[in-house]
């Protein structure tokens, strides 16, 4: 028999053995050789003449794939002391929040760097709680220092289950369940906004920036070709309360956020030498916000009419739905009508705020959202998702496609056996992408769209009954009625109660980061400061831990005054 005759027979029987039925004797005896050949190497990782169990410095633990018998012990020991050190001793009132360490100081209680040789188990297993020891507890409850806090367990246990299988969502061949769960989870969150299409993205920064894009390429498309120099000066609008995000990004994305001179026109005289007259512009306008942080609609109006005599192209306006600080909420609708009338992209940044959707009681904040054309919204955030969890939701549906894809063949080819419209990474940015969406997916199924509405509203109820403390007690300020979970508020101390004017705004100034440094250093509640415009230094409680009582929030005054008595 010709040999390429044989090669094609023993082919084909090859592939007949795989299309044949099997019985049950040859699965078992195919299994029972698999168990063998699995028990066979385990022996020789555990031998003298292999790999030894607890130092890596013996040849095979530089190994990624994990051993059952050299890996699981350890796997089991560093689980239990996360569950023990960090989701519930990190999660328990009797605990301190953090114990602080200077940053000079902190290299001597962990060692950093890393090894030339490896550690052994034990070893590794005293590093991680080191980690913990010293790491801020977000979980606590007394941890009301940032937009995020808590540890969901269910989020949690999504958390641990993606690195573990350590997708990357790009296409369906290697990632079919995450492909169709992020669909899922974003058909529901979409679904404000029309039927469109929608990402999850690395942060709420990123999903900002993604909307400033998918702006761009839908009022000038050819920039994907032929970049900047292809079209007129771009302009966006946002509150001078906004995100930073929305300037970095646009800085980014190379529309810029300097000031710079424009020339408003030309006079001469065929007696006098030519004069200029020229203003002060920008490519990213700060529009002034109200006193309680709400974007100013007729300053809006103002700086586009601005823009447009510039010779300018107002591109978006990016309003806030929760601001970061205030928690404010700007009036969507009216902005809406505005972009409507200037043909421009409408934006909205309710990464904090968004949550407030699934609650009926409070979704009428974010009145107008619906007719957005992007809108960032971070489960992350007041849904306590564990962090990131990010997603961009857009009523254009295509548009992300069309202004991110570039087609690698690697990836999309166009041939594949299945469907490949679930192939959905070309219109992300990032190839590589992790799976953000199982954690919250397993939060919504595990609580449903109830108990996410009730997350909401506990947390709601709890800022009020904040408010209702502190209303009437003597030294405490509040600076207004709060429309989000954010509490913005000053103590002022007994011996500071009787200052006025400048002498007040100058002691309180300093109030503020000498209890923030107080608390941080006995660990007893971290809550974050600020200034804001011409305003002196004030506290920001933010609340998204519905795990919280109202015992908590009588602990939260207390111990400020506690921390200020003397002050």
């Amino acid at each position: 028999m010709p040999a390429h005759e044989e090669t094609q027979l023993q082919e084909g029987s090859a592939i007949e053995a795989l299309e044949r039925p099997r019985s049950a004797d040859s699965e078992k005896h195919s299994r029972l050789d698999y168990e063998r050949e699995e028990e066979a190497h385990q022996i020789g990782e555990d031998s003298d003449e292999g790999y030894a169990m607890d130092n890596f410095n013996e040849e095979g633990f530089f190994c990624s794939q994990p051993g059952r018998e050299s890996h699981e012990k350890f796997i089991r020991d560093a689980v239990e002391m996360i569950l023990r050190e960090a989701v519930f001793e990190g999660t328990s009132r009797k605990n301190r929040v953090v114990e602080w360490v200077e940053p000079a100081t902190l290299p001597s209680k962990i060692d950093l760097p890393p090894s030339k040789t490896g550690e052994s188990h034990e070893a590794l297993l005293r590093l991680l709680d080191s980690v913990i020891r010293y790491s801020v507890k977000t979980g606590h409850p007394h941890f009301v220092n940032q937009l995020y806090s808590s540890v969901d367990p269910y989020g949690l246990v999504g958390q641990w289950l993606t690195d573990a299988l350590n997708p990357s969502v790009y296409t369906y061949e290697v990632s079919p369940v995450f492909s169709l769960m992020e669909e899922a989870v974003l058909k529901e969150m979409r679904a404000i906004n029309g039927e469109g299409d929608g990402i999850f993205c690395p942060g709420g920064s990123m999903a900002n920036g993604y909307a400033i894009n998918l702006a761009r390429h839908w009022m000038f498309p050819i920039v994907k070709e032929q970049g900047l120099t292809a079209v007129p000066r771009l302009v966006v609008f946002t509150s001078e309360d906004a995100h930073y995000s929305v300037k970095k990004l646009a800085a980014f994305l190379g529309i810029g956020i300097g000031e710079f001179l424009v020339v408003d026109q030309r006079i001469q005289f065929f007696w006098k030498t030519l004069t200029l007259i020229c203003s002060i512009a920008a490519n990213v306008y700060s529009v002034k916000v109200d006193e309680y942080g709400k974007m100013r609609v007729s300053d809006l109006r103002a700086q586009i009419d601005r823009a447009i005599q510039e010779g300018a192209r107002p591109l978006m306006v990016s309003a806030t739905a929760g601001t970061t600080v205030l928690g404010a909420f700007d009036p969507l609708r009216s902005i809406a009508e505005l972009c409507r009338e200037h043909n421009m992209w409408f934006h909205v940044d309710a990464a904090w705020g968004g949550g407030a959707l699934v609650s009926p009681k409070h979704r009428h904040l974010l009145d107008g959202v619906e007719l957005a054309d992007s809108v960032t919204w971070n489960p992350h955030k007041l849904l306590a998702a564990p962090q990131q969890c990010s997603t961009l939701l857009t009523r254009h549906k295509g548009l992300l496609q069309s202004a991110h894809g570039c087609k690698a063949t690697y990836l999309f080819q166009q041939d594949k056996f299945y469907d490949t419209s679930y192939d959905f990474g070309d219109k992300h940015v990032q190839c590589g992408r992790r799976a953000d969406v199982l954690k919250f997916w397993l939060m919504w199924k595990a609580k449903g769209t109830d108990g996410l509405e009730k997350h909401v509203d506990r947390v709601f109820q709890l800022s009020r009954y904040f408010v209702g403390i502190i209303r009437n007690r003597p030294g405490w300020q509040l600076l207004f009625e709060p429309e989000c979970t954010n509490v913005c508020f000053r103590y002022v101390p007994p011996s500071k109660r009787h200052l006025k004017g400048d002498d007040l705004f100058q002691a309180l100034h300093k109030v503020a980061p000498l209890v923030k440094e107080r608390m941080v250093k006995t660990g007893s509640m971290l809550i974050t400061y600020q200034p804001i415009r011409e305003q002196a230094n004030f506290f920001r409680l933010v609340l998204q831990n519905s795990g919280l009582t109202e015992a908590d929030m009588h602990f939260f005054v207390e111990e400020i005054e506690r921390l200020s008595e003397d002050l």
